[in-house]
């Protein structure tokens, strides 16, 4: 999720802006926070903002008028809507690289020599934004295992609330800007250059990540534990209390000795987490004492 950073967005005067009521502000605030875990507390210009438009092209002239579609909407489609308004999502390739040097160099050796037996490792993006942190991932695996990766099963499976960037995620298509911290040698061995500059993740890392839409807030039902999860630079966002409980949710689905990563503009109050921390933005459920 990964990451969706939610930036100011400045509204000339003139632009007719349609405002919220003290009692819409509550309610709109409230209904995001309790479902999806996003404070908009601070955001009450931004959603006026970015909602003012789509409320007058229904013809709304209030925001209560929207909230009675938005609770009475049962297929999912309208808050769909709003969380793709109300969030821009940002992530590039190879973000925070130390990371992945540690998955290369520490954790995938290591499983090697526990999952030899079955030879399945369940990796899980969550809040992975536009794909960029999964795809990393998948390449990061393919050059470790080299010409024995068909062995293995290494699928990752990547998440996000947001139906928008999942849809560009699948078609693993990005400005090379993206791309700027990508090594040559894998620009042109997992990369495509499209005819209008823009790069294309190759067929084979893309089968490599399944990608769905998984709302953190609800109960996770997983049939098997996890290796290793990333939710990078998602938190941030989330107060106190609901940055605990999801911790906990993460901590549950991962298996003995899993690992969990989180961004390094993150931190987690390691006196109410069962995580052994092992390096900055990196800890482990169980492990060496």
């Amino acid at each position: 999720m990964g990451p969706f950073i939610i930036p100011p967005v400045p509204v000339p005067p003139s632009s007719g802006m349609i405002h919220l009521t003290d009692k819409e502000f509550t309610t709109l605030v409230s209904f995001v926070k309790q479902k999806y875990g996003i404070n908009l507390q601070q955001k009450r210009v931004l959603i006026e903002g970015r909602m003012t438009n789509m409320l007058r092209e229904r013809g709304l002239t209030n925001f209560q008028q929207y909230l009675d579609i938005l609770f009475k909407d049962s297929s999912g489609k309208e808050v769909t809507t709003l969380l793709n308004k109300l969030t821009t999502n940002l992530s590039y390739f190879m973000r925070e690289p130390d990371h992945y040097q540690y998955l290369r160099d520490s954790i995938l050796p290591q499983l090697v020599r526990t999952h030899g037996h079955n030879r399945d490792l369940r990796i899980w993006s969550a809040g992975c934004s536009a794909g960029q942190e999964a795809y990393t991932t998948a390449m990061v695996l393919d050059e470790f295992f080299g010409p024995q990766k068909h062995l293995w099963d290494t699928r990752i499976l990547a998440s996000d609330i947001s139906m928008r960037v999942l849809e560009k995620a699948k078609q693993g298509i990005y400005p090379a800007d993206d791309i700027r911290d990508i090594p040559p040698a894998w620009r042109n061995k997992y990369f495509k250059l499209l005819p209008n500059g823009q790069y294309q993740v190759c067929e084979k890392i893309r089968n490599e990540v399944i990608f769905r839409s998984i709302n953190l807030m609800d109960a996770f039902s997983f049939r098997k534990p996890f290796d290793v999860i990333f939710c990078r630079n998602v938190m941030i966002y989330f107060d106190g209390p609901t940055k605990e409980r999801l911790v906990e949710k993460f901590y549950q689905v991962l298996g003995e000795g899993g690992y969990f990563f989180i961004g390094h503009s993150e931190s987690i109050n390691r006196d109410h987490t069962r995580f052994r921390y092992i390096k900055p933005a990196i800890y482990q459920k169980g492990g060496r004492a």
